[in-house]
């Protein structure tokens, strides 16, 4: 008889799919999404659908393996766990020893959402270990810091509350790529007459199916926002009762917003003045209206600008206290974890430093690998990440990779970019092969998983890696013989109202439990009556230190760089895969090997559709195949990402064009600052 077991979708996805496997005789022959989870309601999307096929890929790495060429050329040879764990503790403590424990560089991200095995045993090991700290920004740094700096709380409106939304507003936000579980819920607002606009310099599935789409310059969101808050104010739109029971510093802001009228906004913009009018009246007007930002638009040198600024337009129409108002970009901070209890800081004063270790910005990679000093980064260990394709200025990345004085680690389900370049290469489990337990930055349900599968070959997980390492290391605090039990009780156990009930054994009946959030279990309305998370408990406008200023890699940025490469690049989530977990699909590799341009673009430069192209500018340059449309406005190109390097014709992919420059705050990447010039290659 077929068995039913239940997972959770661990990809970097706000939806944090609730499946259900059918196994027969120890084998996986059906996933699908649960039809009773209030979120995924029985449906995935296109690409986990398929897992099964990574799953029982003949392509999965099974056994530890040893570097056997050189740097980069993806030769292995198979040793035993026994060999591998020796080499890497003792080639660790040697460059430990030798430079400093600080010479050794983690270096992750969201290749699993699971809490255990994304920043569970992994944390522990490297602070008792002394390693360099590794400042995860490569994401989420700038919209995250500028939501506190602004809510205090970065709180956010439920998916299930779109539904009642009169005016939906998807800003940066491509929803049926990245966030499809969200659509089912704008499909009925819209039965009820709701209206949908999208606002993204690129109009791509969402943009297409919405019934206004707003072509923006990239990275000039702040621009638009302060515009939209200019005719709300002059207009006496705004809720002058929230504004003042709930904000400070609206005497400033109106100030402030005097000097963005409609025609100011538009040549920042390129969005006509009138359109600007209509939209700021209907969001003011409209009620409730709700906006669904994401991080797209905050990886530009002024993304913390844009996501400040945006979030005020809520505060200013007092959309908050409405059911299906506000705004979401995360609802990550909901979940109240103890994550100092799972990640264990304090190690850091066991270590040989007895101190907290540097802080090593991702986003920065290719310089630390290149230029950091005192002392060099000597030993790299990679999971759940693949920088080899994702982090930019990606020659300088592969100089610091080819190193031959740099020890790498790789942990890996398959042989990526980076993995080409490991010394040693370790195979991990798949979500459904280990425990873990999971957040949703999408919706408010706490879920755990058990091992649907048995891992094949000699996969192990995170947490048994590092575990291993650490006894290896002679690690003998008790936290590294915590069971994932364990931790996952540490993790719920952190005393706050949202998590209070939930428990591993509730979880393991359940598989899902919503937080504590809304009045007695009611819609959740975080900042219906203030709240705000702030100093003064209001929300603050602190309009002196708003303003806007072009990206200086941007039409209107800096003229003598415009004048050589006058070509805005935005490189967004291709929809067929996730970051790029998916680079080994064909269908994945067609959508990142093309460059999006419309006709004013392309017919100066004689390039017509299915042509190849080099897009280049001072840093590096790669091969694509040009789509000429309507998808982008004249002076954008579009390259979906993040293709895996080693499958273009010239192994490179659009990283090798974008900086290691950094956002306003929170220390993010500027992705979408990006100034090209294209041209179509020989025949």
């Amino acid at each position: 008889m077929p068995d039913l077991r239940h997972s959770v979708c661990a990809l970097d996805c706000p939806d944090a799919c609730s499946l259900l496997v059918t196994v027969e005789n120890g084998r996986a022959v059906r996933l699908r999404g649960n039809p009773d989870h209030p979120i995924t309601r029985g449906f995935l999307c296109g690409k986990v659908a398929r897992y099964l096929e990574r799953e029982y890929s003949p392509s999965r790495l099974l056994y530890p393996q040893r570097r056997a060429g050189e740097k980069g050329a993806g030769r292995f040879v198979r040793i035993s766990w026994e060999e591998a764990l020796e080499e890497v503790a003792g080639r660790l403590a040697a460059i430990a020893a030798e430079f400093g424990s600080e010479a050794i560089l983690p270096y992750s991200y969201a290749g699993t959402m699971g809490l255990l095995n994304g920043s569970g045993m992994d944390r522990r090991f490297f602070y008792r270990l002394g390693a360099s700290r590794l400042d995860r920004t490569i994401c989420s740094a700038a919209g995250g810091a500028a939501l506190t700096e602004t809510l205090g709380f970065r709180y956010a409106t439920e998916p299930e509350q779109f539904r009642h939304s009169r005016l939906i507003l998807a800003w940066g936000a491509n929803i049926l790529a990245t966030n499809v579980h969200l659509w089912p819920f704008i499909v009925e607002a819209r039965r009820h007459g709701a209206r949908f606009y999208t606002i993204d310099p690129h109009r791509n599935r969402t943009g297409l199916a919405a019934d206004k789409h707003y072509f923006i310059h990239p990275g000039s969101d702040a621009a638009l926002a302060f515009g939209l808050m200019h005719v709300i104010v002059a207009e006496n739109l705004y809720d002058a009762d929230y504004v003042e029971r709930y904000t400070n510093g609206f005497a400033q802001l109106r100030d402030r917003v005097r000097e963005y009228p409609p025609e100011r906004v538009e040549a920042l913009t390129g969005i006509p003045r009138e359109e600007i009018v209509q939209l700021a009246r209907e969001y003011a007007t409209v009620r409730p209206a709700v906006i669904r930002l994401n991080y797209g638009l905050q990886r530009s040198e002024r993304g913390g600008m844009a996501v400040r600024a945006i979030a005020l337009l809520p505060a200013l129409t007092g959309s908050w206290k409405e059911v299906g108002g506000g705004l979401q970009l995360s609802t990550t901070q909901a979940f109240q974890f103890n994550r100092a209890g799972l990640e264990r800081a304090d190690l850091q004063l066991r270590s040989p430093l007895g101190r907290a270790a540097r802080l090593v910005n991702m986003t920065r990679l290719g310089h630390a690998l290149t230029d950091l000093d005192q002392p060099p980064v000597k030993a790299l260990v990679v999971y759940n990440s693949n920088p080899a394709a994702i982090a930019p200025n990606q020659n300088a990345v592969r100089r610091g990779l080819a190193r031959p004085d740099l020890f790498t680690v790789v942990l890996e389900q398959f042989q990526t970019d980076t993995a080409d370049y490991a010394d040693i290469l370790l195979p991990v489990t798949t979500f459904l092969e280990h425990t873990d337990l999971y957040l949703g930055y999408g919706h408010h349900y706490v879920q755990m998983a058990r091992p649907a599968l048995p891992p094949p070959g000699e996969a192990r997980s995170n947490v048994e890696i590092f575990r291993l390492l650490a006894a290896r290391m002679g690690f003998d605090d008790p936290c590294f013989a915590d069971t994932e039990d364990d931790m996952m009780r540490t993790l719920l156990g952190s005393g706050h109202p949202f998590l209070e009930g939930i428990t591993v054994e509730r979880l393991d009946r359940e598989h899902s439990v919503r937080l504590n959030v809304g009045h007695n279990g009611g819609p959740f309305l975080p900042f219906a009556q203030g709240g705000f998370g702030t100093p003064s408990g209001k929300c603050e406008f602190d309009a002196d230190t708003l303003d806007y200023t072009p990206p200086a890699e941007s039409r209107l940025g800096d003229a003598s760089l415009c004048s050589r490469y006058p070509l805005e690049l935005i490189s967004p989530k291709n929809d067929d895969s996730m970051n790029s977990t998916f680079g080994n699909r064909a269908s994945t590799d067609l959508q990142t090997s093309e460059l999006h341009l419309c006709a004013e673009d392309a017919a100066p430069r004689s390039i017509a559709s299915g042509d190849h192209v080099r897009v280049f500018n001072d840093r590096g340059s790669c091969l694509l195949v040009a789509r000429v449309g309507q998808s982008v406005p004249p002076g954008v190109v579009c390259a979906p990402a993040v293709r895996w390097a080693k499958q273009s014709p010239d192994r490179q992919n659009v990283n090798f064009l974008t900086s290691e420059r950094l956002t306003d705050v929170g220390g993010g990447p500027t992705f979408y600052s990006c100034l090209v010039q294209v041209e179509k290659c020989g025949d």
